[in-house]
């Protein structure tokens, strides 16, 4: 069990050591809570950390049931066996996607305040989340970084169950997993300390790993 997230991300980052320094190394974390853990990761590897916006498309009338996902890029995930069981039409599964797309697009200006995504041809990206249950979120994501074309795409997660973390290890290069518990319940049952991580807060990250990278930055010498 974690004490927290920030501890779980720098027992990951003890895993990643390889990736130290790397010049092509960029930390793209999951809002709200793998912005804890990537900030750690960050300052341990002095690497950039920004976010990767996904949002999970709730079944209807049960919101926390996973049908699928929806990327800052548009490329969707969908668990076409769990939409099929809820008998979605075409144009009720639009509506939810784009439910989710306006929640992306708040996201994405709140958080980057207008810059773009940082480009990701021939980098190393470590995508990071706090844990995962169904996975849709994290594969989704991973599927539509994979479309931008990294040089290597590593996944970071603390805890997931097995069966999830099978079909993950699918869809990136490395995985690097703390826990795979069976019986699995829930992400929050394997952290001591689980509060919710708010808006504020994955500003707050983003901008103490920049101010962190500068602090790093070596100064131009004086003309």
């Amino acid at each position: 069990m974690f004490r927290n997230r920030e501890e779980a991300g720098r027992i990951l980052a003890d895993e990643l050591h390889q990736y130290r320094n790397d010049p092509t190394g960029l930390i793209l974390a999951l809002p709200r809570g793998g912005v804890a853990v990537g900030y750690q990761l960050s300052l341990a590897l002095h690497l950039p950390l920004d976010v990767f916006i996904t949002r999970k498309i709730g079944a209807p009338g049960n919101p926390e049931y996973a049908i699928g996902a929806v990327a800052e890029t548009g490329s969707r995930y969908l668990n076409q066996e769990a939409v099929d069981s809820f008998g979605l039409s075409r144009y009720e599964l639009d509506r939810l996607v784009h439910a989710q797309e306006k929640e992306i697009a708040r996201r994405k200006d709140l958080y980057r305040q207008g810059r773009p995504l940082p480009h990701l041809t021939s980098r190393t990206v470590l995508l990071v989340d706090d844990g995962i249950a169904t996975g849709a979120t994290f594969m989704a994501s991973a599927l539509a970084i994979r479309g931008l074309q990294p040089r290597r795409l590593v996944g970071v997660i603390p805890v997931g169950p097995p069966s999830t973390i099978r079909e993950v290890r699918s869809h990136v290069d490395e995985l690097v997993v703390l826990m795979t518990p069976d019986p699995f319940y829930a992400v929050g049952n394997f952290f001591i300390d689980f509060t919710q991580v708010e808006d504020r807060d994955v500003i707050q990250y983003l901008n103490l790993a920049e101010e962190a990278m500068l602090e790093r930055t070596p100064s131009s010498p004086a003309s």
